[in-house]
């Protein structure tokens, strides 16, 4: 399909009365790339894209695509495509006829526009749903002629806003995995925006959440689900642990009095620190005569499903979450004493008290 190019976004800006939306946001795509914009409702995620796409003038800034400024460049001539979360599909019209719609308003000769739109049909796999209304489709074969409609173009920048918001949990699992894969293969630049972190970590290259129009936290999806740059991006991102923590004499950090190995605190900082941990990542085993590590007792168990949520109270109050993969039916019951390794490498240290 079409060829992609790289995204600089360079303080982009945009207020709307009293409210900032966007303050100074700078990112950038490498060509290939597939970057999520990740936040709640009003952070300023869909202003960026729609400035991008250009649905919105910013204030200030400039969004520049393969080297040339976008802003002057009216939105149908930008070489971006959209995918919405409601599909826009047209009832009337076929799945070809939607699929083909933009290439006859851009009065692509018929022969191309036919060969264009039965290669994207056969990209996303409903080649056989041609003359299909969209009424008679389900909401992920929906979904994917509206996938198509955008491919079809050949766009330089796929946009994508919320785009399996609409979808039930198993079909949006299964059309991310789809979705995935097509952004590999034809190695397009893709700005999508979600306030699902789950979502945004298995479609995405690179992640910036938003916070308030700005940037919070920018890097690849382990560092944002491994090591979470602040509170905000911890408790957004749903880190179950969050654990007040001290600084030692040996700048080695302390959870309940017992020392981290391996864990140190970030120089400069107050003793008031802030351990996040997910409940994955924290290691249970059973008490034994000279335990090392954190000593607890379970106090509530949970199945997941393929995993089991323990909670496990430490002395001074603390409650850890430790989610282990399910190995035959034995469940540690409530009561029982365990010691909790927490790997250093696993850990974040946060300044101040979540």
């Amino acid at each position: 399909m079409g060829a992609s190019c790289p995204l600089e976004i360079e303080g982009l800006s945009k207020r709307y009365g009293q409210h900032q939306a966007v303050d100074g946001v700078a990112l950038s795509v490498a060509e290939g790339e597939t970057l999520a914009l990740l936040g709640p409702s009003g952070c300023g995620k869909t202003t960026v894209l729609q400035s991008i796409a250009g649905f919105v003038t910013p204030d200030a800034g400039d969004i520049r695509l393969g080297g040339e400024s976008l802003l002057p460049i009216p939105p149908e001539r930008r070489g971006t495509a959209m995918l919405f979360q409601h599909y826009a599909l047209f009832p009337h019209m076929s799945v070809g006829g939607n699929v083909g719609f933009g290439l006859r308003m851009a009065r692509v000769p018929k022969a191309e526009a036919r060969r264009r739109v039965e290669e994207a049909l056969r990209l996303v796999r409903i080649e056989a749903l041609a003359s299909r209304r969209p009424a008679q489709l389900s909401g992920g074969q929906r979904q994917r002629v509206a996938l198509a409609r955008a491919l079809v173009i050949e766009p330089r920048l796929l946009l994508l806003d919320e785009p399996l918001g609409a979808l039930d949990q198993n079909l949006r699992e299964e059309m991310q995995t789809e979705l995935r894969k097509l952004q590999r293969r034809l190695g397009l630049t893709t700005v999508m925006v979600t306030h699902d972190q789950h979502e945004a970590i298995v479609l995405s290259d690179k992640i910036a959440v938003m916070r308030n129009g700005r940037i919070e936290q920018a890097g690849t999806p382990l560092e944002i689900h491994d090591h979470p740059g602040s509170h905000y991006v911890a408790t957004f991102t749903g880190v179950e642990n969050l654990l007040p923590a001290t600084r030692s004499s040996t700048d080695i950090v302390e959870i309940a009095g017992t020392p981290i190995a391996g864990l140190h605190a970030p120089q400069g900082t107050t003793d008031a620190l802030t351990v996040a941990i997910r409940a994955s990542a924290v290691g249970m085993r059973a008490a034994g005569a000279k335990p090392s590590g954190l000593l607890g007792t379970i106090v509530f168990t949970q199945v997941l499903g393929a995993a089991i949520r323990y909670e496990v109270a430490l002395p001074g109050a603390l409650l850890v979450r430790v989610d282990e993969a399910r190995r035959g039916t034995a469940i540690w019951e409530p009561g029982t004493a365990v010691v909790l390794d927490l790997p250093a490498d696993r850990c974040t240290v946060l300044t101040g008290n979540a």
